[in-house]
């Protein structure tokens, strides 16, 4: 699970009018639908990107003629749309500024939160236009990106947002939220590569354990590294490490590479996630499938 090539993806969007911007293509990637229909013991393509522009991993966001601009805190709504806080002197803020949208790539790097040589676990690239939230809007914003991020700037953007507030167009914190009009949504990851059209992407759902996948990896990283590697044939004792875990598996990282462990159906909660886990651990390697 390395690194996917960035590429053209980093290149400024398109500078098209709004009706025709499409999203880079790099020819050196694999075919760019090769990974759209998953098995049914694998999510898809849509889930991975919805999982990946959850709010977890860190983004940037790209426009023409604007420097790449960080984005301290982000997360989606429930149609996949990002809520991005931004500070008002950002680049893209200020670009913004007496105009009603720009075109725009919000760029993912999905990166293991377990401690590794290469933990960049894949990418999505979020085509489209930006703009800023309407002030009427951002206090649900605020509260939705808070629960995700728990910063005081959402805390004056959510009192800014109150009709009772002093400044009900959020100008007096500093700060404000953009959001953005989907085109077009790339996915790259230890899966493979896909295009998205806004709808599949919208109607798909992130994975059940991805706010929690952190602290997850973690534990098992730190309290169950021998029952790991028996998971891997000939491993080194201690040498295999979780990178990436969903509702139907592992992602494990030995010394020969990525390979996947499935849980032989899809988990739910964390009860069944436990009980995933006591079958792995006792049936050795049994269910594994060699990751790319």
């Amino acid at each position: 699970m390395h690194e996917a090539s960035a590429g053209a993806h980093d290149a400024h969007p398109a500078q098209a009018p709004r009706d025709a911007a499409q999203a880079p293509r790099d020819a050196a990637q694999a075919p760019r639908d090769a990974a759209r229909d998953a098995p049914h013991d694998a999510p898809t393509a849509a889930e991975r990107a919805r999982t990946a522009t959850y709010g977890i991993a860190g983004a940037v966001l790209v426009a023409p003629g604007v420097p790449y601009d960080p984005v301290p805190a982000h997360a989606t709504d429930d149609n996949g749309a990002p809520l991005l806080l931004m500070p008002r002197k950002s680049p893209t803020v200020v670009a913004l500024t007496g105009a009603d949208d720009l075109p725009a790539t919000l760029r993912i790097s999905d990166v293991a939160p377990v401690p590794l040589a290469d933990r960049v676990r894949g990418r999505a690239w979020l085509h489209g236009w930006v703009s800023e939230l309407p002030a009427g809007e951002r206090r649900a914003a605020a509260d939705r990106l808070a629960r995700l991020h728990p910063r005081p700037e959402l805390l004056d953007l959510a009192a800014a947002g109150d009709p009772s507030g002093a400044d009900p167009d959020g100008d007096a914190s500093g700060w404000t939220i953009l959001t953005m009009d989907l085109a077009e949504i790339e996915i790259a990851d230890a899966w493979g590569s896909a295009d998205l059209g806004p709808e599949e992407y919208r109607d798909a759902r992130p994975d059940p354990f991805v706010a929690v996948e952190a602290s997850l990896l973690g534990h098992l990283d730190a309290a169950h590294r021998a029952e790991l590697g028996r998971l891997v044939p000939g491993a080194e004792p201690g040498r295999v490490r979780p990178v990436a875990l969903d509702r139907y598996g592992l992602w494990l990282r030995a010394t020969d590479g990525d390979l996947r462990v499935g849980f032989g159906g899809a988990v739910g909660d964390v009860h069944g996630l436990r009980r995933a886990y006591r079958r792995l651990f006792a049936s050795g390697a049994s269910g594994r499938v060699r990751g790319s």
